[in-house]
């Protein structure tokens, strides 16, 4: 079994329902979800008079090699409805493979670990929420570690639903 670490998103639509299906198709398609991060209401990095997205860190475990495990995460945002046009965009849906196991990945269509995470807060906050001890296979630094030196400032606060009694993570 291999162990990887993504980060799920977007701020389109219905943002807490979208996150759900994509755990639920996760869960369905590609392994055995391992732990959830809660919910992270975040401003939007790279272009930043997006409107606010949701995020979630998840530890999962997969028979899929790193390769195969993108093409399926690659059909969960079609099927979810990703359309890709601007980068840093607004979206309905995004997933990043952040970790897997502890390989270092470089190739035209997959980088792992996630080459920009260590600059990004929502990236981090979720990740040290199921995975502080983490190490970076390059930096070889823990994930809690790179939270502590990161000097993105943009918000990120725990999402509290606004139905709080039938929650949907």
């Amino acid at each position: 079994m291999n162990t990887a670490y993504l980060l799920i998103g977007g701020n389109e639509g219905n943002r807490e329902a979208t996150l759900y299906q994509c755990v639920q198709m996760l869960r369905r398609t590609v392994g055995h979800i391992i732990n959830l991060s809660p919910l992270y209401e975040t401003a939007s990095w790279g272009k930043e008079d997006l409107p606010p997205h949701l995020n979630q860190a998840i530890q999962l475990e997969t028979e899929f090699d790193a390769a195969t495990l993108l093409t399926h995460v690659l059909e969960i945002e079609h099927l979810l409805g990703r359309t890709r046009s601007i980068q840093w965009g607004s979206r309905k849906i995004d997933i990043d493979i952040i970790f897997f196991n502890r390989e270092v990945i470089h190739t035209p269509d997959l980088q792992i670990p996630h080459p920009w995470m260590q600059l990004r807060r929502f990236v981090l906050q979720p990740l040290a929420d199921i995975a502080a001890d983490y190490v970076h296979p390059v930096s070889g630094l823990s994930v809690s570690e790179l939270l502590k030196t990161c000097t993105d400032d943009l918000s990120v606060q725990v999402y509290i639903s606004e139905d709080t009694e039938d929650s949907l993570l």
